[in-house]
Formats: C-alpha cells, sequence, structure tokens
C-alpha cells in the first residue's frame, strides 16, 4: 500500500538537509523572480492571506469543520438530554443485559473515531497539498525578504 503524504520529506532549505560531505546543504538561491524585495515578512504573510488560493484552503476546511462540529455537537446533546430525561428509553433493553443508554455511549465513542478519521481524509484530500504548495510559495516570497 502507498502512502501518498505531501508533506513527507518537505524539509524547508537548510533545515537537515544535508550535501554529499555529510555537512549540512547551504540555504537554495532565491526562486526566479525572487523575493518581493523591500516587502516585511508581515506584509507577504498578509499578501497570501488575502490570495485566493489560501481563501479556498480555509473555505474547503470551514465547509467540513461548521456542519462535523455542528452534528457531532447535536448527537452529543441528545445522548445527554436522552441520559437525563427518557430513563425508560434508555433502559429499555437491546440484547441481553444490553440497553439503549449503553449503545448509545459506545456510539458516541464511535462516531468520535469516524470523526476523527473523516477529517484526516478530508484533509488529505482536500487540502493538503494546496497547503503545502502555499507554503512553499509563502517561503519563497520571505526567503530573503526584510525582518
Amino acid at each position: 500500500m502507498r502512502f501518498d503524504d505531501p508533506w513527507y520529506d518537505a524539509l524547508a532549505s537548510g533545515w537537515g538537509e544535508l550535501d554529499g560531505t555529510g555537512a549540512p546543504a547551504p540555504a537554495a538561491p532565491p526562486a526566479p523572480g525572487g523575493p518581493r524585495s523591500g516587502h516585511s515578512a508581515a506584509e507577504i504573510y498578509l499578501e497570501v492571506q488575502r490570495s485566493a488560493a489560501f481563501q479556498e484552503v480555509r473555505s474547503r476546511y470551514r465547509r467540513f469543520v461548521v456542519p462535523a462540529s455542528l452534528a457531532f455537537l447535536a448527537w452529543y446533546l441528545v445522548y445527554v438530554v436522552a441520559a437525563t430525561t427518557a430513563h425508560d428509553l434508555m433502559a429499555r433493553p437491546v440484547v441481553g443485559a444490553v440497553n439503549v443508554a449503553m449503545v448509545a455511549g459506545l456510539g458516541q465513542f464511535l462516531s468520535t473515531f469516524l470523526l476523527t478519521w473523516a477529517y484526516a481524509r478530508h484533509a488529505r484530500l482536500r487540502r493538503d497539498r494546496a497547503a503545502l504548495d502555499l507554503r512553499w510559495d509563502t517561503q519563497e516570497m520571505t526567503r530573503g525578504a526584510e525582518r
């Protein structure tokens, strides 16, 4: 099984790479076009934050997180309210000594793991590559920028 992780082996220049002799490699020269001279790092980050690519990454994040959080919170509140107010429903046996409350409680754990899996999958498929591209672009723009 091949795991395509966009963050794997994505070290920033000069952060641990070795040259052929075993010594740390020098920082890479600026990209063609060079950094935006005269811009501070703060200005560059604000420019990136206003960019369409950054807004798309944030939009994809919000489109998943907001509905998922609301659904999970609603499911949790239904469980708590039912456990405190609907004693007869929660005490109803399902199989042997297992009742509705136990099944719903285990469902809370299961839904937590499913939500975590869904979030990681969504991030990997919909956001990681674009975020990595933004990271590299930002790094190239800030390399050599005025501090």
